[in-house]
């Protein structure tokens, strides 16, 4: 399969492309009736689908077969971070955590942040395109921003580590993390988090871990977390 593919989240329910992947598909491409797509709902399923009414505003299709696509990766990952200054980085490693395989992203609020607000629909934007151009069937889940305090307190079932430069013994993610497992990765800002809430987490079950001898950026810091993890799974 190597086609374009179209976003519909409830295309089970409303055989109406959203207006943006309608104008796509029957203004840009220039599809019209009779004409089969592929489309995702974004939550592990493809349909072949055909064009009933190539309209530009509301393109309707009628589902001719559904496939039932599983991730390709059997694990839960979710990477909480604090998002940069800068916008562009915060969409850059948004877009290479979803081409790379990634389920879950928080952005934290953290004594050190460099941005106290992220505005959701443009990164969402962003999350379905590089769903589709990496031909995946599953759309990561992207949270509002979230204190740190609030959010290590949130349950969660299976290794829960963070990421921090503050001088302790600290195991590289590679070799403690239990291949096949769900995994939630803590990455903070460019000033790090505060001792303080290094500690908080360590009392919340968060193990410290080494990502390597480099000091890297945040962003990458997290994009390195998350294919790490998908290494070790491959």
């Amino acid at each position: 399969m190597d086609k374009t593919i179209f976003y519909a989240p409830n295309i089970q329910q409303d055989s109406t492309l959203p207006q943006d992947e309608s104008a796509h598909c029957v203004r840009v491409l220039r599809k019209k009736e009779g004409d089969e797509i592929l489309v995702t709902d974004g939550k592990g399923n493809f349909f072949d689908a055909e064009i009933v009414e190539a309209h530009q505003k509301h393109c309707v299709v009628n589902i001719l077969q559904t496939i039932v696509e599983p991730k390709p990766w059997g694990n839960y990952l979710h990477i909480a971070f604090a998002p940069t200054k800068n916008l562009d980085r915060i969409e850059w490693f948004a877009e290479k955590a979803t081409e790379i395989g990634i389920d879950h992203l928080t952005p934290l609020l953290c004594r050190y942040s460099e941005r106290k607000e992220v505005k959701l629909p443009r990164i969402e934007k962003i999350l379905v395109s590089a769903m589709k151009q990496s031909q995946k069937a599953v759309l990561p889940q992207l949270d509002e921003m979230t204190s740190f305090s609030n959010f290590i307190k949130k349950p969660f079932d299976g290794q829960k580590f963070i990421a921090h430069c503050y001088p302790q013994e600290k195991k590289l993610l590679k070799t403690i993390y239990k291949t096949g497992g769900n995994v939630l990765i803590l990455i903070g800002p460019e000033g790090d988090f505060s001792e303080q809430e290094v500690q908080e987490a360590l009392k919340c079950g968060f193990e410290p871990i080494s990502l390597g001898e480099s000091r890297l950026r945040a962003e990458t810091a997290a994009l390195v977390a998350c294919n790490t993890i998908q290494i070790l799974n491959g």
